[in-house]
């Protein structure tokens, strides 16, 4: 008789969690992702200002489950999901696999949100894949170098002006290492212009910095980041974006043109495009930012078999953190695990909040732990300590802890190689049009590409 065959969707936090808690299940898993790796997120700012480099914060999934033989890793893009007949379509480079399931984990994330205006997106990448990470580090390079080259002021100025959006944890981080970058790190790298005139905004139409840190850890981070050369302004709305700026609103009325060649969006999340199938499948509800509202033990409504984890959820207001994900990735497989040995769980899913942290700036952070609250060097240290513990493998902590005493210690980047194909190419596909099929050959279509 054939083992029941788990499938789950994705490789981050849930997905991956998952699978790991399953190895000793007497199930067989496959793990459909489309990236080849397990991305650790809050990571990916390190990887765009230079600090460390991808494979440190993105381990290939196959190497982490390469010793639990009930587990088959395939790379591709779910794009159909039927419940009635539990089959997952996928796809990659012109290939479709159909894998029928008899549980199903979806953990396929979030990508970034631009509240309707996604053509703001050609202008100011988001932070939530290796791609976008890669590009930005491109982004924000590449300015300084036409800087460089630049005689025109005006270019000039616009070239070394960096505007973050959304002034949640990635948006303050990435402000504070583009400050710490520019103002300290390249000081002496540059023969005709000086990298610390570098104007950093960070912007937010909300009233204060990390508004769920409370009060005084918000205090504390915006006077951390001013400290440090970011000029922090609330209650801006951005209502237009393109190559060369951004129009900007405030909540007093004022209207105001800020001239930038290089934005950065970290203002919104938007779940896969996946939870809007599941949820009409199911009949379960969505939020605005296409989350889909589970039963309290993560399972989809009408569908005991289908659970959902991780950004995906809008559940009782959980945040979308790494926690949420990883407990209830193990969550669902600890359901799953007991069902199969004929032992079924009962009771609902209960997530245990392990704080929060932002690191700002070098030996400066905040973190809020429960009742505790930590700012200036013992916040960094305790966000240094958590962070190791997440980073998989011990390979991996050993280099990101080198690579963090390069940085923080000598103010070093040993991660600033770029190309021009990182700047480029996700708007080059996109030019391309949505009927380019590439292969692992080429393409299918060799007339789309100009030799």
């Amino acid at each position: 008789m054939a083992r029941p065959h788990v499938v789950i969707i994705g490789s981050g936090f849930g997905g991956l969690f998952a699978a790991q808690a399953l190895a000793k299940a007497d199930v067989d898993i496959t793990l459909i992702s489309k990236t080849v790796a397990h991305l650790f997120q809050p990571l990916l700012y390190q990887v765009a200002t230079g600090i460390l480099s991808t494979g440190e914060i993105a381990p290939a999934t196959r190497d982490i489950l390469r010793n639990q033989a009930n587990a088959t890793v395939l790379l591709a893009e779910v794009t159909r999901i039927n419940l009635a007949s539990r089959i997952v379509v996928a796809e990659k480079l012109a290939k479709t696999v159909v894998v029928k399931y008899d549980y199903l984990l979806v953990a396929a994330g979030a990508g970034q949100s631009y509240f309707g205006n996604d053509q703001f997106a050609t202008f100011a990448p988001g932070m939530k894949s290796i791609d976008d990470a890669l590009e930005l580090r491109a982004r924000i390079f590449g300015s300084l170098e036409m800087a460089e080259l630049s005689e025109d002021t005006d270019e000039r100025r616009r070239l070394l002006t960096f505007v973050v959006v959304g002034a949640g944890p990635t948006g303050v981080e990435m402000a504070g290492q583009i400050a710490e970058l520019t103002h300290h790190t390249l000081r002496k790298s540059f023969r005709r212009i000086d990298t610390t005139s570098a104007k950093i905004l960070l912007l937010d139409g909300a009233d204060a910095v990390l508004p769920p840190f409370g009060p005084e850890l918000s205090a504390a981070a915006r006077k951390e980041l001013e400290r440090n050369g970011v000029e922090v302004r609330l209650g801006a709305l951005v209502t237009n974006l393109d190559g060369t700026g951004l129009d900007v609103k405030y909540s007093d009325g004022r209207t105001e043109r800020i001239a930038s060649s290089c934005k950065v969006w970290a203002a919104g999340v938007q779940a896969s495009a996946l939870g809007r199938t599941l949820a009409e499948q199911s009949g379960a509800g969505m939020d605005r930012a296409g989350r889909v509202q589970v039963n309290d033990d993560l399972t989809l409504p009408g569908h005991p078999e289908v659970f959902v984890v991780g950004d995906m959820i809008s559940l009782k207001g959980l945040p979308g953190v790494a926690q949420v994900a990883i407990q209830g990735g193990r969550f669902a497989a600890a359901r799953i695990k007991a069902e199969v040995a004929g032992r079924p769980l009962t009771g609902d899913f209960v997530y245990h909040d392990k704080g929060s942290m932002a690191v700002i700036s070098r030996f400066g952070a905040v973190a809020k732990v429960g009742k505790l609250r930590l700012t200036g060097f013992p916040a960094w240290f305790a966000w240094l300590f958590v962070h190791l513990i997440y980073v998989v493998g011990f390979k991996n902590r050993i280099t990101t802890l080198l690579h963090w005493a390069i940085t923080f210690v000598g103010r070093a980047r040993s991660e600033r190689v770029t190309t021009e194909q990182q700047l480029v190419g996700r708007l080059a596909v996109q030019q391309l049009g949505a009927d380019f099929q590439p292969t692992i050959t080429g393409t299918l279509d060799p007339g789309k590409i100009k030799h």
